[in-house]
């Protein structure tokens, strides 16, 4: 029992648990900091690759607000392991919703978004560019670059994608 009770100590010691955020160490903040590096790693892996893609809000958001729960166990503001608790908590989550959206499509597009139509045959919805704020300034620098074309008679359809992104197709 004392060596376990004295791992503990050490291990309370070195990441200064209990100890208030302005008193941490270098030393305590670095451990923590590897720590969570290494829990979100695996965290994430459970997750799924494409949540790092930030193809869609969806996932840019798990992104954002993980990274803001695991600064706070890094910082010393939130508890240590309850934040990464809170943290996997975050990342299942995702998981499950984004099962439920390959399943459902009513619910896909709910937490995903659908893509919006901004050319057809060539000619602009500027009601539709106006809803996803693409100016046609931003319509044609896309075109060029993704369509290798700055024609927009040849285009048939241009779409903001759920990721924000405008694809096109020619004709």
């Amino acid at each position: 029992m004392l060596p376990m009770n004295a791992f503990w100590s050490l291990f309370q010691a070195l990441l200064g648990l209990g100890v208030e955020p302005k008193d941490l160490t270098f030393l305590q903040v670095s451990l923590r900091g590897i720590i969570i590096f290494l829990a979100t790693l695996i965290t994430v892996r459970i997750g799924h690759k494409r949540s790092l893609a930030q193809r869609t809000p969806f996932d840019a958001v798990l992104l954002v607000i993980l990274a803001s729960v695991l600064s706070r166990a890094v910082n010393g503001s939130a508890p240590f392991f309850a934040t990464i608790g809170g943290g996997v908590v975050l990342v299942v989550l995702h998981r499950v919703f984004a099962h439920l959206a390959y399943r459902s499509h009513a619910f896909g597009i709910l937490v995903k978004g659908k893509p919006d139509v901004i050319v057809r045959d060539g000619e602009c919805n500027f009601d539709m560019m106006r809803r996803n704020h693409v100016s046609v300034h931003d319509l044609e620098e896309d075109m060029r670059l993704n369509a290798h074309s700055d024609d927009l008679p040849g285009i048939r359809v241009a779409r903001v994608e759920r990721s924000g992104d405008i694809s096109f197709i020619k004709k």
